[in-house]
């Protein structure tokens, strides 16, 4: 057995280090502060929406979506360690990635939103009456406003400067332009190809881009469908 002085100096030797998007500390008491904290973990939401989306529905164009975030992130890494800018002096212990620039949190969210609203106002085939564009015009408030909170909320809680997370939110809104063009001109051809392949079917991967409004074909379908089987059934309810 260790003796009290070695297991003290085995402790000192051991350094924690969090994982920075589900470590997320605010002053106690702050309840704005406690708030942006929570807003700061939405990278996470995010990631398990995407997973969610993609198990039930099978997308290949939402799996080129999270491809694109993933691979947004993977250069957030690249940079840091090679620029190794550091955080702000903060107190949060130090159990953090030493670098800060850029934010990661402001080049996930600018990134995922920047690709969002070039969809709806590109993309998205809804019909041009009023309401329609009332509609699209709330959700880029929405988001954008969104967006300036989780950024915000990395300067609020110190854990990047406001130029760590400007950077970021730039570096994010320009890759999710340039992920939103290739998916436009490079890989929306050929998804029709893609949904053919054998492995496709065996995974159920479906494409969906030329269906107008998607929510009231599959609501359409579903419903003449079970019409159908109804009136097949041989003691249906009266």
């Amino acid at each position: 057995m260790l003796d009290k002085d070695q297991e003290m100096a085995q402790e000192e030797t051991l350094r924690w280090k969090s994982i920075s998007y589900t470590h997320v500390e605010y002053e106690e008491g702050d309840l704005f502060g406690k708030l942006l904290a929570w807003t700061s973990l939405t990278p996470i939401f995010i990631m398990v929406g995407f997973a969610t989306h993609i198990y039930f529905r099978r997308e290949v164009h939402t799996i080129t979506y999270m491809i694109g975030q993933v691979l947004n992130e993977l250069f957030n890494s690249v940079l840091k360690n090679v620029i190794k800018e550091p955080r702000p002096p903060s107190s949060h212990g130090g159990n953090l990635n030493i670098y800060g620039w850029p934010s990661a949190h402001s080049q996930f969210i600018w990134f995922f939103i920047t690709y969002l609203l070039l969809f709806i106002y590109i993309r998205s085939q809804s019909n041009n009456s009023t309401l329609g564009t009332l509609w699209k015009h709330a959700m880029f408030f929405l988001c954008i406003s969104f967006a300036i909170c989780v950024s915000y909320s990395r300067v609020y809680l110190v854990y990047h400067t406001t130029w760590q997370v400007f950077c970021g939110g730039v570096l994010g809104s320009t890759g999710g332009f340039i992920w939103f063009i290739l998916t436009q001109t490079l890989f929306t051809p050929l998804y029709p190809d893609i949904v053919n392949l054998k492995l496709s079917e065996v995974l159920l991967l479906r494409d969906s881009t030329l269906i107008p409004n998607i929510m009231w074909f599959e609501y359409t379908t579903s419903r003449q469908e079970s019409r159908s089987r109804l009136r097949k059934m041989p003691n249906k309810v009266q």
